[in-house]
């Protein structure tokens, strides 16, 4: 089975969204013929600098920066439960359609999993930015992929289509955010759902697919 998850590098709830993901599939005995595929999806197509995570998040919602805290720690306390250790105070918000590219490339070195855990680990638990050129660099080198091939796709528009494509399908598929799990193009997971969601969608679409 081929599972696409669309997802952000910047969105909180596809971190925990993939743990949760990876520990219904500990539990699932055919987790071996099971696929991920990373999808591109961006929160913040339009935005052009970097700002303050909070700040950008008061401004998009008309909210007081108290609510954001509020909000903020409330994601943290529900990474917390999954195994990871938010800091959210000093992020930013920027654009992420080199980080996607870079990401849709290392699928094709195999390290596809490896760099987006990296990212998220970058971004969520150290404060890490990941808009620059520099940023991406410094998070795919980090892992061992070759410098010299990094730079190569983030100075091309390789991968551009393909993130386009890939919001594009998103849409057709009806998601209007992220994370966004689709097993088999068939069966559909919105947002960070419990783990029994992830159990029984897996389950429900083996046994279909093997009736």
């Amino acid at each position: 089975m081929i599972i696409d998850v669309w997802s952000d590098v910047v969105c909180p709830w596809c971190f925990i969204g993939k743990r949760r993901l990876e520990k219904a599939l500990s539990l699932f005995e055919h987790r071996d013929q099971i696929t991920i595929c990373h999808r591109a999806f961006q929160l913040q197509p339009d935005i052009s600098s970097t700002v303050r995570t909070a700040d950008y998040l008061a401004d998009k919602y008309q909210m007081p920066a108290e609510k954001v805290k509020e909000m903020q720690a409330n994601v943290c306390a529900i990474a917390d439960g999954e195994g990871l250790c938010y800091n959210l105070d000093e992020t930013l918000s920027g654009n992420t359609f080199d980080a996607h590219r870079l990401l849709l490339w290392s699928a094709t070195v195999n390290t596809q999993d490896e760099l987006l855990e990296a990212m998220y680990t970058a971004y969520f638990e150290k404060s890490l930015p990941l808009f620059s050129r520099e940023d991406l660099i410094s998070v795919a080198t980090g892992i061992g992929l070759n410098q010299d091939e990094v730079e190569k796709v983030l100075d091309s528009d390789a991968f551009r289509d393909e993130v386009i494509s890939d919001r594009t399908l998103a849409s057709q598929l009806g998601a209007t955010g992220v994370p966004f799990f689709v097993v088999d193009m068939k069966y559909g997971i919105s947002g960070a759902q419990p783990l029994e969601a992830f159990t029984q969608t897996l389950e429900g679409a083996w046994a279909e697919a093997h009736a």
